[in-house]
């Protein structure tokens, strides 16, 4: 038995083995294609006929190429939950989930209790390999979640508002009573940031190696960690928030106010980019998508909602409380409140999220930040009594790129890395709200004024044109206000200017008013013939 090749050749015959081979690249050929080839034998004209032809050729063996990069550089498969029958995923345990995977993955169920320092919130680095979690009473650790041990732990002895990895897992950065601070993995104060005062939410720009961070006045602030230099400093004035989150994509900062409204701000503007009423309450929560391109915003009314941030428009609106969300790599919405944790997925490709999974801590535990862990099928929830990990199949991406984040980097490529990124950093002015304008042509500007030559040009070349038109004669008009003018005319012009006196432009009691060098004159009859008699 044997198989043809796609060419169509009967020579060339593929062994038994290489079948199944050959299926399953099939099959990943069809997921890169675009679609089905058209129709061109209904075409007349041959050229166009055979530019389409190559064309079709040339989607086919790149479509060819990516499923062979796929199965060499791709090895590993998204999981997936999926029900029988008229079983629902959203009823399906987490104690289910773990009898079936394997060893290492049910190791990431697990609850850290400590009742003494929560509520707790989470941060991961960009290769989930370390998490940072920060107690509300001052207790700070970094984790290694690979081998489940402590790295470090202290305690600052006051509060702990949120906490934030920068570039790497050996520092982070610590929103506390009355300023943030910077860390080392070794617990090691680093630097005082004062200028940001009493801080409420932390976000770190990678790319950008900017420290954002906003008070509880309602400044906003950008530091350079770099160089240590502050950015920029605006009032949103709009009051106190604790909603904060990066757009992953363009590195747009979003605020969630309590007026409902959610601004967009980038370091070199004092005014938002986009100001927007999402919710008629509060905002309680905001997360972004990993493509940049959705927004899940929830208010007090109960509601969630899912906005398209390139139109600005809300695509679907979700029944339920949220008091923290966040997306995974593959797209899933998280969504944490009181001691409850749903898990809402886009399985259909159109944007509409229904109800995928759902999880159910110790009743009375207050759930304050829900965080997927990056490459793995993990969700971290940080509640009042401590934290817990739980399963969430097809969550994580399976595959991760050495060159963006690599679990398992050792110190020597670590520090490449850094440097890299460190030359590679953009500049604030790169920040905005569609990044794909950055090495595009400048539009033209709008016609400029113009100069004063050009202007006399323009004035002499009128002059000549105007010489050779018949000048229309014009002619008084006859309406009241030109008779009032006349008449007021004749008047002045028939008074005699005798002994140097000449009339006031109006009159008062009927009297005609003269004035001289020396003094003035009044007429009680108003009449010009009685003027001496005065």
């Amino acid at each position: 038995m044997g198989a043809k090749q796609e060419n169509g050749d009967p020579e060339d015959i593929l062994p038994p083995p290489e079948q199944e081979l050959s299926h399953e690249l099939d099959m990943k050929v069809k997921k890169y294609l675009r679609g089905e080839g058209a129709d061109l034998e209904v075409l007349k004209d041959k050229k166009l006929k055979g530019q389409l032809y190559d064309r079709e050729n040339l989607y086919g063996k790149s479509a060819k190429a990516a499923a062979k990069t796929e199965k060499w550089l791709l090895p590993s498969e998204g999981g997936y939950l999926e029900a029988e029958g008229i079983e629902k995923t959203w009823r399906i345990k987490q104690e289910t989930i773990g009898r079936e995977v394997d060893i290492s993955s049910a190791k990431n169920q697990y609850d850290i209790v400590l009742p003494d320092f929560g509520p707790y919130t989470l941060d991961f680095t960009s290769s989930g390999r370390y998490m940072a979690a920060a107690g509300r009473k001052g207790h700070l650790a970094v984790v290694d979640m690979k081998n489940m041990s402590l790295i470090k732990e202290m305690q600052v002895r006051e509060t702990v508002r949120d906490v934030v990895f920068l570039h790497n897992e050996l520092f982070f950065a610590a929103a506390q009573k009355k300023y943030p601070y910077i860390y080392n993995r070794d617990g090691v104060e680093l630097h005082c940031l004062k200028e940001h005062g009493a801080v409420t939410r932390l976000q770190f720009l990678k790319n950008h190696f900017l420290l954002a961070s906003i008070n509880k006045f309602g400044q906003l602030r950008y530091q350079d960690v770099t160089m240590g230099e502050m950015i920029s400093n605006f009032r949103t004035g709009l009051g106190r928030t604790d909603v904060m989150q990066a757009n992953p994509f363009n590195g747009v900062v979003a605020l969630g106010h309590s007026g409902g409204t959610v601004s967009m701000w980038k370091p070199t503007s004092a005014v938002p980019l986009v100001k927007m009423l999402c919710h008629p309450g509060p905002i309680t929560a905001m997360a972004f998508h990993p493509d940049g391109h959705l927004m899940a915003t929830s208010g007090k009314e109960k509601k969630i909602k899912i906005w398209d941030v390139r139109k600005f428009e809300v695509l679907q609106t979700i029944r339920g409380h949220a008091k923290t969300l966040d997306f995974s790599q593959k797209g899933l919405l998280a969504a944490g409140t009181g001691s409850f944790v749903q898990v809402f997925g886009d399985f259909s490709g159109s944007r509409n999220y229904s109800r995928h999974m759902g999880h159910s801590i110790v009743k009375g535990y207050q759930i304050g930040k829900v965080a997927f862990r990056p490459y793995e099928d993990v969700l971290g929830i940080g509640h009042s009594m401590g934290w817990s990990s739980i399963l969430i199949p097809g969550s994580g991406e399976p595959n991760f790129d050495t060159w963006l984040a690599n679990p398992f980097e050792t110190t020597k490529q670590r520090r490449e890395k850094e440097i890299h990124s460190l030359l590679d950093k953009l500049p604030p002015e790169t920040i905005m709200l569609d990044p794909s304008k950055i090495g595009t042509v400048k539009s033209a500007k709008k016609k400029e004024k113009p100069t004063k030559k050009e202007m006399e040009a323009d004035m002499e070349a009128a002059v000549e044109a105007a010489k050779g038109t018949a000048v229309k004669k014009k002619t008084q008009g006859r309406d009241r206000t030109c008779q009032e003018v006349d008449e007021h005319n004749q008047q002045r012009t028939s008074y005699p200017r005798i002994f140097g006196l000449f009339p006031l432009l109006r009159s008062t009691n009927s009297s005609a008013v003269y004035f001289c060098t020396r003094k003035a004159f009044r007429c009680p009859s108003g009449h010009l013939e009685e003027i001496n008699k005065c």
